[in-house]
Order: C-alpha cells, then structure tokens, then sequence
C-alpha cells in the first residue's frame, strides 16, 4: 500500500531557519523553526551576513528534528518545496543549496517557491475548505501588499506599499522609542496599556484613492512627537504606552481600510490575512470586527503560520507539484521576486 505522498518544506528567507513535513491533505506532521532573533537584537534588527551564517550552522539540526518529529526518513520523502524568494539573497541561498542537494541525492522532484504566496497558503493548513474566490492581505516585516485570489495560483496584485512595509515600521519605532527587538510582538504588548487615541497620527496615502500603503511618514510623526516630550519615570511610561497604541492604531487603521476597501472593489465575501504582523491581537480584533459589521468572513492562520515557517512553503509546493510542477537543479535565489501582475483600482 503506497504511503500517502510527503512534501518536506524549507523557508529561510530572512531570519528564521525552517523545515516542515506535511502530506498530500494538507496535515502538517512536523514544522521546526529556529529563530534567530536573540542573535540579532543586539543590532536592533537583521544583519544579512549573520543570518546567512546562521542559516549554515543550523539547517541540518533543524532537518533531522523535522524528520524525527515527523516518524519520517528522506527517503519518504516524494518532494522538496524551497523558497526560492523574495528575500536575503544569502539567506535564500542557504535553503535553495540544502532542497537542491537532497533532490539531487535522493533523485526526488524539487519545487521553487514564491514566499508571498506562501503567506497566502498558510490558511490552508488549518482551513483546508477555504477556496478563492477572496482578497489576501500580506503583512510581514518585508512585505505589505493586497491581493485578489480569484484562484489558487492567480493572484492579481492591487496594492503594495511605496516604502516601509508595516512590520519594518513597528522596528523602526520601537527602536525610535528605546523598547528593543522585535518591534512588532514589543508594542502590541505595551500597546494593551496604552491610549491609542492620545496622538492623532494619519497615515501616508489613508484618505486617497489608492489601495497602496506608505508608513515612512508615520515613523517620522512619531520621532517628531517624541522628540518635543521630555517626561521622566511613570509619566515618561504611560507617554511610551500612549505613542506605541496611537501608532498602532494608526498602522491598523490604514491595513483595515484598505482591506475592506478591496474586499468592496472585488465583491469577495472572504478576507484572508497573513504574514508575521497577522499574529498582532489588535489588528485581528478589528479586523473580526469589521468584518462582522460588512457580513464578510475574515480568516487569520494561528500564530505558528503567520510567521515565517516551513509548512506554508510546503503547503505551496504541494499545490504546484500537484499541477505538474517540477524545477531543475538550475534554480537560483531571486530576491526581487514578486506576485500577481499590479491592477488598478476601480469601482
């Protein structure tokens, strides 16, 4: 009796090193990440040649423990799933070395990955029922960017951001504000204690006619605020508190209308949201809650699948070996690479 195909999946786009095993109905039988963040906090956020060399030490710890957990060997294995970008170029090229070495050793079909799209189908691991059509939202420290999945494997792109993407401006203001890293899990948490209406903040393209973001004009509002405040001890804590919810806020409020502005413009009834900062509790409570005024459904992946990891990487590559996918050993990092051909908005 043949045992049900197995796809091993790798993600090391930035700073996680990821390896995951999961079967051909979606069901994740293992899912291994070693993060690198306390590596990198004492630089306040990533240095690119230090992940690289991370990635190198780690990765076959990291695949012997996914093997382990799973009950599996490489040779069960039918397929390999690496993401192939976007990304550190040095970072990327650490997983596509490792896929493209066990495909050639074991002779087994290898399958590049776009990283994006593997946010996307994170949703399936849990939800394997959720079918397009519906609007993505991708929300990470690299990526911030709105698509219209009419099915899996086509996405149109509607709007991305101009500069910053979210996750890098939670960073860049917490660094701003002297509360550490990473910025993002920082000032949700302190956020809780905070008034998020305290300071008026807008947002960079919020009120114009476009479904792209831009967040660099938010940091520098908040530099500029708290540059003119000179508090000391528990009103200088309550100040942090009130700047990192009213910049929260802020973020949320852009991501919200955006969003459902897409949802309106498409006519989908389904919201997906994912990417690192989906695991932020503020922006899934509004996110729920406007999407219970508007009657549209609003799917998050849990917490383990909103940042980077290995099974959506799988889950993707499953997708596309499925349809008849294969990639040779020729393939190479691509940091740039994108998803979906950019669409105006309209309606």
């Amino acid at each position: 009796m043949k045992h049900p195909l197995l796809v091993l999946g790798i993600e090391t786009s930035c700073d996680d090193s990821c390896v995951a095993i999961i079967n051909e109905r979606f069901e994740v039988l293992s899912n291994i990440v070693s993060s690198q963040i306390d590596v990198h906090r004492a630089f306040g956020g990533i240095v690119p040649e230090i992940a690289s060399r991370k990635h190198l030490e780690v990765l076959p710890l990291v695949l012997h423990k996914a093997l382990e957990e799973a009950g599996v060997t490489l040779k069960d294995i039918d397929v390999f799933a690496v993401t192939q970008g976007p990304g550190l170029l040095g970072a990327l090229l650490m997983g596509v070395c490792l896929a493209k070495a066990l495909s050639f050793a074991l002779k087994k079909p290898l399958v590049g990955v776009n990283h994006i799209e593997g946010h996307i189908f994170a949703i399936r691991l849990e939800h394997p029922e959720v079918s397009p059509p519906f609007v993505a939202l991708i929300v990470s420290g690299g990526h911030t960017e709105l698509f219209a999945v009419s099915e899996w494997g086509k996405y149109t792109l509607l709007g991305r951001t101009r500069d910053d993407a979210a996750g890098e401006a939670y960073d860049k203001v917490a660094r701003l504000l002297g509360l550490g890293y990473p910025g993002g899990p920082i000032i949700d948490q302190l956020s809780k204690s905070g008034n998020g209406k305290r300071f008026a903040f807008r947002v960079g393209l919020e009120d114009e006619d476009t479904l792209d973001f831009s967040f660099s004009g938010l940091k520098t509002a908040v530099a500029r605020v708290f540059a003119q405040l000179t508090l000391e001890g528990r009103e200088r804590t309550s100040l942090l508190a009130d700047l990192a919810a009213s910049f929260q806020e802020s973020v949320i409020r852009s991501l919200v209308k955006k969003a459902f502005r897409a949802v309106e413009i498409t006519g989908y009834r389904l919201l997906v949201v994912g990417g690192g900062v989906a695991a932020n509790h503020r922006l899934r409570e509004v996110m729920q809650e406007e999407g219970d005024k508007k009657n549209v459904r609003v799917l998050f992946p849990s917490h383990k699948f909103c940042t980077d990891n290995a099974a959506m990487v799988g889950a993707c590559g499953l997708f596309h070996f499925l349809r008849g996918r294969r990639d040779g050993l020729e393939i190479d990092p691509i940091p740039q690479l994108s998803l979906g051909e950019k669409q105006a908005p309209s309606g």
